[in-house]
């Protein structure tokens, strides 16, 4: 369990951060003014929550990276339907080369809307159906049957929309001193699989469950029906920086950024090896998933059909359960939605958001483990400075509270077993901080109730009969976690 780490951006507009240069010009933009924007989204990060009347609520991208201990960042910018710049920053390890445009990172669950494409090709050439049983396809391994589906196939469309109701939310890869499965020992849970067997848990096509599971399963679909996944979507885009093979191939080595914990310390072991590769194990470049989004753009439009045409495009986007296409998570307003999906494995973090209609987009890729966040500022700060109607942050009126009952929350509150949120006064200021996570500030908008800048969440202090605090309530992505003082 993490605290205070989210991928849901507030959709509250907030017109000071939007700076003037933002207006969107119709003459191509001079490398003068594409330097503008570079450097006003670079000292212009923005947290998920800000508090009304702040004048210092942005930040530089070095400051941050310094504060969160993400050793290196790449950012891709898409305007109007064209990379504007894509450049790298900080280092691919500490005491190693600079992050550059072409510096690989893994995309971690990026790694499912471009194999969902794969098999959505597949679908296009009349080799698969979206709605067919998935056991037709699979001749290596087969789903086993399970009385949750009561008698009902698991399809190709519930597996990429995540309505197929499988286990295994997603995998922590492999170390490169430890064993590692095969696929289908994966599938299975056999040793040396360091996650349970994927199987049903809930009826198919009812509810909204991600699972990296259904995507496994999807991958030996593919798998068994063609070994030509570079050939199906990489190389029609022009991803020349990008590969799904596990390990990573020698060729790709020198160019690849080392992963690195929240306490700046390297993950053990290196970037890990995810035979997973459809749900996990795709290295590349901010620029090659900017070309991802791109060919998805103009494939929409019909000005583009290396891959998919604008049909099956369309299918992919249309949102379903839990506002999820075909691999791809969709987000804003009917009139102009975007298409977007995170990524996290070991030491990676990332995200990528791209419009269907103005041509715009970002991909930000990060080799740190606090990289989400960081990736949710940058957002944030391209969307300030280039007009997108989206990812704004929250903005909240902070009160004053007399520092005796600041004092009268000070305590260490139970989350669950092994993990706490100790709470404490330093130089008036409330903080919190969970287990093994560093001191976050909160700010009052009531005598009890609470928040962070750093993401939307909230805490609210609750008092028995005689005045005492008793517990708390954390409130984020929707649910309520309750924290009995100790």
């Amino acid at each position: 369990m993490r605290m205070f780490i989210s991928r849901q951006f507030a959709l509250v507009a907030l017109a000071c951060f939007v700076p003037q240069f933002a207006a969107a010009q119709n003459a191509p933009l001079t490398s003068q003014e594409i330097e503008q924007h570079f450097q006003h989204v670079t000292s212009g990060l923005i947290g998920g929550v800000v508090i009304k009347g702040d004048a210092h609520a942005t930040h530089t991208l070095a400051d941050r990276m310094k504060e969160l201990n993400v050793p290196g960042v790449s950012i891709a910018v898409i305007h109007k339907g064209k990379v504007e710049w894509a450049r790298g920053f900080g280092v691919c390890s500490l005491g190693g080369p600079a992050v550059t445009a072409e510096t690989i990172f893994q995309a971690g669950s990026i790694s499912k809307p471009l194999a969902a494409m794969a098999a959505l090709r597949l679908v296009q050439r009349g080799k698969l159906s979206l709605d067919t049983d998935v056991n037709t396809y699979l001749t290596s391994w087969k789903l086993p049957g399970d009385p949750m589906t009561a008698g009902k196939p698991i399809t190709l469309r519930e597996l990429l929309t995540h309505t197929a109701g499988m286990t295994v939310h997603g995998f922590p890869g492999y170390a490169s001193n430890v064993p590692v499965p095969t696929l289908v020992q994966v599938l299975n849970g056999e040793k040396p699989a360091n996650t349970p067997a994927i199987r049903s848990d809930a009826p198919p096509g009812v509810n909204w469950k991600y699972s990296g599971g259904g995507y496994t399963i999807m991958q030996q679909v593919l798998i068994d029906v063609t070994k030509l996944l570079h050939d199906l979507v990489l190389a029609p885009i022009g991803m020349s920086h990008s590969t799904y093979e596990q390990p990573l191939p020698q060729a790709f080595q020198n160019s690849a950024a080392t992963p690195y914990r929240s306490d700046g310390k390297p993950i053990e072991g290196g970037a890990h090896t995810y035979p997973e590769m459809a749900a996990a194990g795709l290295w590349t470049t901010p620029t090659d998933l900017a070309r991802y989004a791109i060919e998805v753009q103009q494939s929409l439009e019909g000005k583009a059909s290396h891959v998919l045409l604008a049909d099956m495009t369309r299918q992919m986007l249309t949102p379903g359960i839990g506002h999820w296409g075909l691999g791809l998570e969709i987000g804003g307003a009917d009139s102009n939605p975007y298409f977007s999906h995170g990524g996290a494995n070991a030491g990676f973090q990332n995200i990528f958001v791209a419009y269907e209609k103005s041509g715009d987009g970002a991909v930000v890729m990060t080799n740190g483990n606090a990289g989400g966040l960081l990736g949710d500022e940058v957002m944030h700060g391209i969307a300030a400075e280039y007009g997108w109607p989206d990812y704004h942050p929250t903005v909240r009126a902070a009160v004053q509270v007399d520092p005796k009952i600041l004092a009268q929350y000070v305590g260490t509150f139970s989350l669950q077993k092994g993990f706490d949120l100790v709470v404490t006064v330093e130089n008036g200021q409330l903080m919190t901080q969970a287990t093994g996570q560093g001191k976050i500030p909160i700010y009052a908008e009531s005598e009890t109730k609470f928040f962070p800048t750093l993401i939307p969440a909230k805490i609210e202090f609750f008092k028995d009969d005689q005045g005492k605090v008793t517990y708390l309530v954390l409130s984020q992505n929707g649910h309520d976690m309750k924290a009995l003082i100790k």
